[in-house]
């Protein structure tokens, strides 16, 4: 199951009792505050949650998979979650996979 932005709503709703549209509004003003950050290339730490962080990517050679040729990748940037998660949140994963099925947690790269 996907966690959606109209579950956060709702979550958000349901714990803090606040009106839908206001739930709607706050978790929207949070998103658009981390895509701004990152957007500056900047790093967005939540404790208790992870890192993100965004990264250069130089221009490389790369292969179409569907037709073999050779192409250029061009330089781009993208965002990822680096170090480990908290030891909360690493908790809660393992609690979760372990009750199904004796998976290992794949942390952060």
């Amino acid at each position: 199951m996907t966690l959606t932005k109209a579950k956060i709503v709702d979550a958000v709703h349901n714990e803090l009792g606040f009106p839908k549209n206001r739930s709607a509004e706050l978790i929207e003003i949070l998103l658009e505050q981390i895509k701004s950050t990152l957007g500056e290339g900047e790093d967005v730490l939540i404790s208790g949650f992870g890192k993100f962080c965004v990264k250069d990517k130089k221009e490389r050679r790369g292969r179409n998979p569907a037709t073999g040729d050779d192409t250029t990748l061009f330089q781009h940037h993208v965002i990822t979650g680096r170090g480990i998660p908290s030891s909360s949140l690493l908790f809660v994963l393992h609690a979760k996979f372990a009750e199904s099925a004796n998976q290992h947690i794949l942390a952060f790269s």
